[in-house]
């Protein structure tokens, strides 16, 4: 086989991405645009040992699962990979997706599918009912499509020197023309049309990549969908905007224009956005609500491209915290706040901790607007701000949020986690293979998963969002304390008494983590529990008595053995 030899093909499974695969004399070749169930013909394009990739040219017998595209640019077009796959089978790879990496890279052997059945798996082997977790259905749309409250398009000229917008094209920076995506709001091609043609007339450049010359590089284009609040922030390869005043002129004639800007980026890079924002017209912002809670929107803020499934998302990631008013929540990589703020109408307290400085001034101002008085932000590293916070405050956590980047959580976040022992922790995911491989690290330390529940964020596209919920493992029969106590006038019978004394207690840690516990510690983290206590006859009587703290990690140790005996 050489690159462009044609052949037939049937397509057997679908890809990560969404692209069909299917196998020849044994070799696999993956194909965009394809779908399961095709018989194709296509062309080789690049082969590697085991596998190759190759263009659709044309579909012999359509799958029954492959539908008409509605844009006319969806297969040159970079942003949508499934718009050919009827939306219900969209959901069943999504679903699927997530199950396979989950069992397969985090070693979720118990898993099944919602409409599996319930042993049947379990097949030569002696794991228990509980042992199993069932997927919760994914929650898809009504209507997948205009969801997008964001966009970003790259300008540039095409081949006939007119300038242009659009996205690039699939591994490319080639743009894609289309002012119209059918995932964004009806709004963007009029606002593309306004800067277009303000660029023709008063000859400002379109940014070239080759050269790095130009001015015009991206527009990001932002929507409330329940405000109507528009923001439009142009992207420049300089410091100033020419003729800005008639630019701002004519988009304000667009219903619900609320904020203009520029941005400032003059490297070369990939990155779209820079560090600097030139305000024009407005306030700087946006503002949206997810469910009861308003959130202001800057152009560099971070926040969920699809609403309507975002509010869906954060009641999932709310009912698996179940929060009942009383439990201290941290949010980790919480961003603007979008979820620490959600979760702050349940929970007795919630700190959020996210490493970009502005992102934590957009969370504090949030948190102002919508009179949270129960939720604390800090800049910085999970893995350093909450031992600082335990050690200095004494701040533990009954349930840990996570939200992580693609590339899931960093080992040293997921150590901090496990020596906090929180109760609950809710990961929400947007990428499977790094929440499986961060599931399995979690399940080694002690947590096991119960709950699981997709959500389709991204419609037209291969990606999903997940929520999993994992608690603290039940106790092992191993660690139970064996204690001879006299029964009866004799003394001579005993049995094994399940009293939370400290001795007990004591026992227990050393039984199961090798490490001995001090008295004040068990009282000192029983005080923090609201643990009813025996008055203590043993106080210093100094003036300023020096006090020393139970550590972050003993804490953990007492926690698991307090709840062991019932007592929290």
């Amino acid at each position: 086989m050489k690159k462009n030899d044609r052949f037939i093909l049937d397509i057997e499974d679908m890809g990560e991405n969404g692209e069909g695969i299917g196998r020849l004399d044994g070799y696999i070749w993956f194909v965009k645009d394809a779908v399961i169930g095709d018989r194709i013909e296509a062309s080789a394009m690049k082969m590697k040992k085991n596998f190759g990739f190759a263009r659709l040219v044309r579909v012999i017998e359509p799958s029954a699962c492959r539908v008409e595209e509605k844009c006319p640019v969806a297969r040159r077009c970079g942003g949508c990979q499934m718009q050919a796959v009827a939306y219900e089978e969209q959901l069943r790879f999504k679903e699927r997706k997530v199950y396979n990496n989950l069992k397969r890279i985090g070693g979720l052997s118990g898993l099944l599918l919602p409409e599996e059945k319930g042993q049947e798996n379990l097949k030569g082997t002696e794991k228990k009912r509980e042992e199993t977790v069932r997927m919760e259905p994914i929650i898809g749309m009504e209507e997948p499509w205009r969801y997008r409250n964001k966009a970003q398009f790259p300008f540039g000229r095409d081949k006939d020197g007119r300038i242009i917008a659009g996205f690039y094209a699939g591994r490319t920076h080639c743009i894609v023309e289309n002012e119209d995506c059918l995932l964004g709001v009806e709004e963007n091609r009029e606002i593309l049309d306004i800067i277009r043609n303000f660029m023709n007339e008063y000859k400002i450049e379109p940014y070239n990549e080759e050269l790095h010359r130009g001015l015009v590089r991206h527009v990001l284009i932002r929507k409330g969908f329940r405000t109507g609040e528009l923001m439009v922030c142009l992207i420049l390869n300089g410091t100033e905007l020419p003729k800005k005043e008639i630019l701002v002129e004519r988009l304000l004639k667009i219903a619900g224009m609320t904020s203009i800007s520029f941005n400032i980026n003059r490297e070369k890079t990939n990155v779209i956005l820079g560090k600097e924002i030139v305000n024009l017209y407005g306030p700087g912002y946006i503002t949206d609500y997810i469910g009861n809670v308003k959130y202001r929107i800057s152009p560099l803020s971070f926040y969920q491209v699809n609403p309507v499934q975002t509010e869906r998302l954060y009641g999932t990631a709310l009912e698996y915290a179940g929060l009942t008013g009383d439990e201290t929540v941290w949010d980790l990589y919480c961003g603007i706040g979008t979820i620490s703020l959600f979760l702050a109408q349940k929970a007795k307290q919630v700190y959020g901790v996210e490493i970009v400085p502005q992102a934590i001034d957009d969370a504090r101002g949030n948190a102002e607007i919508n009179g949270m008085e129960n939720v604390e932000f800090f800049v910085g590293k999970a893995e350093e701000v909450l031992p600082e916070q335990y050690e200095k405050n004494q701040v533990y956590a009954d349930v840990i949020v996570v939200d992580p980047p693609r590339k899931g959580c960093d080992e040293k976040c997921l150590e901090t986690i496990v020596r906090m022992g929180p109760k609950k922790v809710v990961y929400v995911s947007c990428d499977s293979a790094t929440l499986a491989r961060d599931v399995k690290y979690l399940g080694e330390k002690g947590y096991e998963v119960k709950r699981v529940r997709c959500v389709d964020m991204f419609p037209q596209s291969g990606h999903v969002e997940t929520v999993v919920l994992l608690t603290q493992k039940r106790k092992s029969k191993d660690y139970k304390v064996e204690i001879e106590i006299p029964i009866g006038v004799d003394g001579s019978k005993t049995y094994t008494e399940e009293k939370s004394t400290y001795q007990n207690i004591k026992k227990f840690i050393k039984a199961k983590y090798g490490v001995n516990t001090h008295t004040k510690d068990i009282a000192e983290v029983k005080r923090d529990c609201g643990v009813e206590m025996r008055l203590n006859y043993n106080i210093s009587k100094k003036e300023n008595p020096k006090i020393r703290h139970c550590t972050q990690e003993k804490r953990g140790y007492i926690m698991d053995a307090l709840e062991y005996y019932q007592v929290i």
